[in-house]
């Protein structure tokens, strides 16, 4: 199974367009130790050929551009793409708006849970994708499902299950209390599974937490891509970019005793990489003593381009 980073970022990528922070001013002087980076996608083949999305970006047709196994294959129809199904995790912006740049007629499915696919079907624009040949399919939770797009069986499952998180921001009701609305199914993490070797991953872009009943099920794995938004909950306030705690945004931190880095040190996790990561975020920067934290750890610190095997 060949797993392709297409995009390391979080929502807004790095730099972001509006921000000049002092991580994206850098980057965009070309500082050291510093790379530019997409928004959060990751492409997955168990054959080389035919390819799945997990979430589909706004930085969709840049990362097809960059990345030759996505492209129209130069024999056979005139119109083609190697990309038979996208997973879509929530309803967040940097999650489903590059289906809107998937449009043009060609047939691939979407899959996601009933409340992603909901808030697909009450917007109308994502109509350019034609359900009549781009089927929307519902995951349902804690349930291995066989993959196929395009008349193409992908040979590989993807089990969906719930994990902490917060609804898409602009889907929000209510107040804290009610964590702004969110049920089980607004935020899923992947189990990623190869039908012919066995071989498996977890793909968990955002959580707000790593409760007991995840722990368990993400305990021995063999790789796991997770939420790296936030090293520090409060970053972005310290920064001046925005008056928001991770907390508030659905993410857990990387660091302090209830961070990932602490929570997956009890969880014998082989390999682990950080991905959606935040513009503010100083593991952004190879150099700084946050990326020595992370490495030191054990983490690695997901880019664009990165490609895993399994």
């Amino acid at each position: 199974m060949i797993i392709k980073v297409l995009g390391s970022a979080a929502g807004g990528g790095f730099p972001q367009w509006n921000c000049n922070g002092p991580q994206s001013a850098k980057v965009r002087a070309g500082a050291a130790g510093y790379k530019a980076r997409l928004q959060s996608s990751l492409a997955v083949s168990a054959d080389g050929e035919n390819w799945l999305l997990l979430n589909a970006s706004p930085d969709i047709r840049q990362q097809i551009n960059e990345t030759p196994e996505l492209q129209p294959a130069k024999s056979g129809a005139k119109r083609n793409s190697p990309i038979k199904a996208v997973v879509v995790t929530n309803a967040d912006v940097d999650h489903i708006i590059g289906l809107v740049g998937l449009r043009e007629g060609q047939p691939f499915s979407i899959y996601g849970s009933d409340l992603v696919l909901a808030t697909l079907r009450a917007n109308s624009v994502f109509n350019v994708c034609n359900p009549d040949i781009v089927p929307r399919i519902e995951l349902p939770l804690d349930k291995p499902i066989p993959l196929k797009g395009a008349g193409t069986d992908l040979g590989i499952t993807v089990e969906a299950f719930a994990v902490p998180g917060k609804v898409a921001l602009f889907l929000e009701s209510g107040g804290a209390d009610a964590n702004y609305g969110s049920r089980d199914g607004d935020t899923i993490g992947l189990k990623v599974t190869d039908a012919k070797t066995g071989n498996a991953f977890f793909y968990i872009p955002g959580c707000a937490e790593i409760d007991a009943p995840l722990a368990e099920r993400i305990r021995d794995a063999n790789l796991v891509f997770f939420d790296g938004t936030l090293f520090e909950d409060d970053e972005m306030i310290k920064q001046g970019l925005l008056q928001k705690t991770g907390k508030r945004m659905g993410h857990m931190s990387l660091s302090g005793p209830e961070g990932s880095i602490a929570a997956f040190g009890k969880l014998n996790v082989k390999r682990r990489i950080y991905v959606h990561i935040n513009n503010s975020n100083p593991i952004l920067d190879e150099n700084s003593e946050a990326r020595k934290v992370v490495e030191d750890a054990g983490w690695e610190v997901g880019f664009d381009g990165m490609e895993v095997r399994l």
